[in-house]
């Protein structure tokens, strides 16, 4: 898991050198066009790379957690409760990977590409659907973490 969130930096990394890039050969200076379809890149990189880290910051519990509520209870009962929250979140996640992968196969079918780069979007879109089930996977095995280690 700790691999793909580096993916996704990786991602950012390049995709921020792209930008700079880009702005750089528009300005002034160079007076020239700038990296052609850099648009699409930043569409394209900025999903996968978001979904690329939530796998990681699921295992590490790394979510935001509202536990106004809970703080009274005994550990047992917020374990349980964040279990629950974290079986919602599974299946959220199950339901967007499955429109996800809806969404790339009619990419593939209707043989869509983006617009200047002429990328087939079934690429990404399903990339990004694979990674929001392992986010979906992820968050069932965290929920089942928590369940064992209850007091």
């Amino acid at each position: 898991m700790q691999g793909i969130a580096l993916l996704g930096g990786v991602l950012l990394i390049t995709l921020s050198a792209t930008v700079v890039t880009s702005v750089t050969l528009r300005s002034d200076l160079v007076g020239s066009a700038g990296v052609p379809g850099d648009f699409e890149l930043v569409q394209m990189a900025t999903a996968m790379a978001a979904f690329c880290f939530l796998p990681w910051c699921q295992l590490r519990r790394g979510n935001i957690f509202v536990d106004t509520f809970t703080l009274k209870l005994s550990e047992r009962w917020q374990r349980r409760i964040d279990a629950a929250w974290d079986i919602v979140y599974a299946l959220v996640m199950a339901l967007i990977a499955w429109r996800l992968a809806v969404g790339a196969r009619a990419a593939f079918g209707t043989g869509e590409t983006s617009m200047v780069l002429l990328v087939p979007t079934y690429l990404p879109i399903g990339l990004c659907a694979g990674l929001a089930m392992l986010v979906s996977v992820t968050a069932v095995v965290s929920a089942r973490r928590l369940l064992r280690t209850a007091p």
